[in-house]
């Protein structure tokens, strides 16, 4: 019998060592492929070619391709807003390529970054270059940004959708009232919003004043930009979308002057083709992978500006669970300042923020690195969708603020929520019993309400918190905590609000933001650098690459349902001190 096992032991060893072997032969081969994959070989662009830009997607600050998705079946993709910036750029100053050619799908992107691509292509155009755009379905944002075209085609049969805006809050009260929970609310701020959902059943008159500022706001700059791009009165704009011509005979976009002709995709292609000056059967086109080979490397010799991105909820702690993989600001955000303060070769740094807020204890750790980056080298915010509550909280003391017109910004104000589910203990017939130490060991259990003194213990401490945000922004913006007060509350504004309340220096994208810094630094000749990482080669891919491999199969299991179950989670984990946007921002 020991000789049975002995034999067995060393049989599964030999198995557990030979499957040890294979997952490292076959992680070498995944990170050869992986190299091999998402590499585009050098690319040349022959005579008369077409930069081709397919608006497939979501639109993020700063994206990597997934070269796994051909094989997960992904048909998602992310567009890096940075990729699509530079070589659009590049393609304005390369003969070889005569136009650009959008084809438009189904986009979800932010009204700010539709701003920063819209200047990118009209200041293409400005070169004598055309712009020509396609789609069997206009969506409301991709519209916006192809009515720059000198051309816009629809699908005989397709749509073209200008709606309007409009946000929706879902309360959560009178379901957590049938549950047995309440949430216990502590907030400064008479416009911070992201408690009603749990103590209202409606908006409250404030929240939904600034909803219905901004948005009208955003809009206003949204009709007056497609009727200047398209030589039409942004009236027309609004009668197409208030006589729901979304769903109308297709001619009538042809009529209101929104779109040129209707045609189909092929017909579409051969007058770009022939635009183009081009000869061959079929269009002649670069992709933007394509694209980005032709970028210019750096010397390394040249006094650099730094482009830090931090994009997504400031989270102290990351997730690694499969649906939590999209991107987060974490204290890795802090790591990298500390570095650009301690690199001589970085002579000025913009901080690139796309964030709703978070964590108000890790907002204060990266606000703390900001001020000391700023006593070595200027600092440059520049603000993308959203750069709200903890994300203005880590803006508000760089050297300057630019914004994007319809950036939603400022929301200062600090909230709490703490569950107390002794109802819902009841209606289980739980019940609990506590020893204790000390009069308060046990505050904050759920599973009984606070006291009054209790309460008043933990509004105290938000109410020092507010205080602290408003003299983190009064120093920064060279202000009186009054008069960040009287702008502050809670209450969002879009960037050209911001821009007249103080909040913001300028509006622009992250070009000016760049020459801004480049400025501020002395620097007459200079290279970008977009920080990297600081996590090796090997935690990057397992982290995004295999991330979103994981999300994917995810929302093939729940589909529909995958929102919903994001936002339990988010629920169940929305207490504690938070500096967050009061809602979840909708895509254009």
């Amino acid at each position: 019998m020991k000789q049975f096992f002995k034999m067995m032991f060393a049989s599964a060893f030999g198995v557990l060592l030979g499957l040890g072997i294979l997952s490292l032969i076959l992680l070498s081969t995944a990170v050869g492929f992986i190299a091999s994959v998402g590499s585009t070989p050098a690319y040349t662009p022959k005579e008369n070619t077409v930069f081709k830009i397919k608006l497939q997607g979501t639109l993020a600050d700063n994206s990597e391709e997934n070269p796994f998705a051909y094989w997960i079946g992904e048909e998602e993709e992310t567009l890096s807003l940075k990729d699509l910036l530079e070589t659009i750029q590049i393609a304005k100053h390369d003969e070889r390529i005569k136009g650009i050619y959008i084809e438009a799908g189904m986009l979800s992107a932010g009204s700010a970054s539709l701003d920063a691509l819209r200047r990118a292509l009209i200041d293409f155009r400005e070169n004598g270059k055309f712009v020509v755009a396609y789609a069997d379905h206009f969506s409301q944002g991709n519209y916006y940004l192809c009515s720059v075209a000198d051309r816009i085609f629809l699908n005989p049969q397709g749509l073209l959708e200008l709606q309007g805006l409009a946000s929706q809050t879902l309360f959560y009260k009178g379901l957590m009232d049938k549950l047995g929970v309440e949430m216990q609310i502590f907030k400064v701020g008479t416009y911070k919003g992201a408690v009603e959902p749990f103590m209202l059943d409606k908006l409250s008159d404030a929240n939904r004043e600034q909803i219905q500022s901004y948005l009208s706001s955003i809009w206003d700059n949204i009709t007056e930009g497609i009727a200047q791009a398209r030589g039409i009165s942004a009236e027309s704009v609004n009668q197409y979308a208030n006589e729901g011509l979304t769903f109308a005979d297709p001619m009538k976009t042809v009529e209101y002057g929104l779109v040129d002709s209707l045609k189909y995709k092929p017909e579409a292609e051969a007058y770009v083709k022939e635009l183009a000056g081009q000869k061959s059967e079929e269009l002649n086109t670069a992709s933007v992978s394509q694209m980005k080979t032709l970028l210019p490397l750096t010397s390394g010799k040249e006094p650099q500006v730094a482009i830090l991105y931090a994009e997504g909820e400031i989270k102290e702690q990351v997730s690694s669970r499969f649906y939590d993989m999209e991107q987060v600001i974490s204290e890795n955000t802090v790591n990298e300042l500390i570095k650009l303060k301690n690199d001589d070769q970085v002579k000025a740094v913009v901080f690139r923020i796309n964030s709703p807020g978070g964590s108000a204890y890790l907002s204060e750790q990266i606000w703390r690195q900001v001020v000391e980056l700023k006593k070595v080298k200027p600092v440059v915010v520049s603000m993308g969708d959203v750069a709200a509550s903890g994300g203005y909280y880590i803006a508000c003391s760089a050297n300057k603020i630019i914004a994007e017109p319809n950036t939603l910004t400022g929301s200062i104000g600090i909230f709490g929520m703490f569950p107390n589910v002794a109802g819902l203990f009841g209606k289980l017939d739980l019940t609990s019993d506590i020893v204790k130490t000390n009069a308060l060991a046990d505050m904050g259990d759920p599973s009984r309400p606070m006291t009054e003194s209790e309460k008043a213990l933990v509004q105290g401490y938000v109410e020092r918190g507010y205080q602290t945000f408003l003299s983190r922004c009064a120093e920064g913006r060279g202000m009186t905590t009054t008069e960040i007060d009287a702008v502050g509350q809670g209450r969002v504004w879009s960037g050209e609000q911001a821009i007249e309340k103080g909040l913001v220096d300028a509006l622009g994208g992250i070009d000016l933001a760049i020459q801004t810094a480049a400025e501020l630094a002395k620097l007459e000749t200079y290279e970008t650098r977009t920080v990297s990482s600081s996590k090796n080669f090997i935690d990057e891919f397992l982290d995004k690459q295999l991330g979103s491999v994981k999300l994917h199969i995810a929302k093939n299991i729940l589909g529909d349902e995958f929102e919903y179950f994001k936002k339990l989670r988010e629920i169940r984990e929305s207490q504690g001190i938070m500096a967050r946007l009061p809602y979840d921002i909708k895509p254009l």
